[in-house]
Order: structure tokens, then sequence, then C-alpha cells
């Protein structure tokens, strides 16, 4: 099994409800994916970084996930992404040429409401990535995998789709 590193960088996946001001956060430690790593039986490495909705992550972000990932010793790697802007940050880590393996994932919906969506897509990413042979950059959501350029979100929909 290859080693996979898993690189958090917030969006709805991670959000979760506060009580005191009645808001939806970003939890910057990613309990979620600890939580489903723990019932999985195979290990992989876990990275937290810019802890931002989607809407907010900023070329300087995606400059410090560029950095993260070609600084890491892991070929194979799953980004959580907010699936608003997904699309801009794939095509900034395809204009990289990193000579890596990187998937992008998310959820419309937090795991803390509804861990399903979440954990279904995590899972979906973990395993399309175990099947990639070139390196590139891919997107895997709703059960849609491809590479950044043909999966795109239906904002209409609400959904992913093939292109």
């Amino acid at each position: 099994m290859r080693k996979i590193l898993i690189i958090s960088t917030g969006g709805t996946f991670n959000k979760v409800y506060n009580p005191l001001n009645g808001e939806l956060v970003i939890d910057e430690k990613s309990k979620a994916l600890d939580e489903i790593a723990s019932k999985w039986l195979c290990k992989f490495k876990i990275i937290n970084i810019i802890g931002k909705d989607s809407l907010h992550i900023t070329n300087q972000d995606r400059l410090l996930l560029l950095a993260t990932i070609n600084h890491s010793k892991h070929d194979d790697i799953i980004v959580i992404h907010g699936t608003d802007t997904m699309d801009s940050t794939a095509v900034h880590l395809a204009n990289a040429d990193l000579d890596k393996r990187i998937v992008l994932t998310g959820a419309m919906l937090p795991y803390s409401i509804d861990p399903v969506e979440a954990t279904a897509n995590l899972a979906s990413a973990f395993g399309y990535l175990q099947t990639l042979k070139d390196n590139g950059v891919y997107i895997s959501m709703h059960g849609k995998f491809g590479s950044y350029t043909k999966i795109l979100k239906d904002k209409k929909k609400g959904k992913f789709i093939h292109k």
C-alpha cells in the first residue's frame, strides 16, 4: 500500500458548530479526519494548514500548500479543500508541474453535521489515489473521479459533475 499524506486546508469538511455565536467555524485541528482515520486499518500522515473556508483562501495560502506538497517526501497526497475554490487551487497546483499524484476532495456538508458525505468523499479519494499511475492533479467528489480539468462543481445542482 502506498504511503499517503493528507493535507487539510479547512473547508466545509472541517466545519463545526460554535454554540457561543451560532456559526459554523473551521476546526483547524481537523478532528473529523482523526475520527475517520481512527476507524481505518491503514495509517496515513495528516497535516493541518491554512484552516479557512475556501472562499477566503488566497494565492499566498495556495503558495503555502504548494510549498508543503513540494517539500513532502510523499508522492501520493490527498488535499481536503473547500468546494467553492477547489478548481482554482487545482489549477495552481497543476501549473507547478509537481512529480506527485494529488487528489483534491472535500464536502458540501460538514462532517460534524452529516459524516456520510465527507467520509464517502475521503474514502473515494483514498481508493482513487491508489489506482493512479500518472502524476498530476485530480478531483474526487460525489463518486466522480478524474483530472481537475474534467470534474467541476455544478453550483445550480449543488454537486460535482463530469465536464
